[in-house]
């Protein structure tokens, strides 16, 4: 997706068995996978769009018909997606930077949810939004781990990720320095993990 810190990368990638190679956005999206960024202002929207053409995005041949853009399945789309993650908005017209951030973020995750993916990746996705927004978001993850959709979350909320994971991995330059299951692991555990580097391990 773009988003990769450093210049050296390597491994590989697996999703059901095979290899996973995202060169480009739309080659990942085409691979089943999505990603919804943590600065979602910046990089998961176009402020000067309505939620309904933010939401199809990730998605338009799903709302094209003979090449043409179909207004009327684009609206259905959006308004399925408004109902469903309940966004506050009288209206799918209305511009995506007229909404809160708790809002702003449900409709970053409609857009990504779209495409039906198989992997979600969501940085930091509760971050800068009310308490509210966030137990709403919490639901919808399980509900998409419910759906038997992978989900991983990228957080620095340690009772976040001990809340809604059923594994965690903690990274530290770069490195995972550990491996546990949430019912296992408390926020002690998972604060030495990810501050061990190679020199203090060694």
């Amino acid at each position: 997706f773009g988003r990769t810190y450093g210049t050296y990368l390597s491994g590989t990638m697996l999703l059901h068995g095979r290899e996973v190679v995202a060169s480009s956005v739309s080659s990942a999206i085409a691979q089943g996978l999505a990603y919804v960024p943590e600065d979602r202002k910046t990089l998961g929207l176009n402020l000067l769009d309505t939620i309904k053409r933010t939401i199809v995005s990730a998605n338009l041949a799903g709302v094209v018909k003979r090449g043409l853009l179909d207004f009327e399945k684009e609206f259905e789309v959006a308004e399925h997606y408004r109902k469903a993650l309940r966004i506050k908005s009288p209206s799918v017209d209305v511009g995506v930077a007229t909404l809160s951030g708790g809002n702003q973020q449900k409709v970053v995750l409609s857009k990504w949810m779209y495409p039906d993916p198989e992997l979600l990746i969501l940085d930091e996705p509760t971050r800068g939004i009310d308490v509210g927004a966030k137990y709403e978001i919490y639901k919808l993850i399980q509900d998409l781990a419910d759906q038997g959709k992978a989900v991983i979350v990228i957080s620095s909320e340690l009772p976040e990720l001990l809340g809604i994971s059923d594994r965690i991995y903690t990274i530290c330059e770069g490195r995972i320095t550990g491996e546990l299951l949430a019912a296992d692991a408390d926020q002690e555990q998972l604060m030495r993990l990810m501050t061990t580097t190679s020199t203090t391990a060694a």
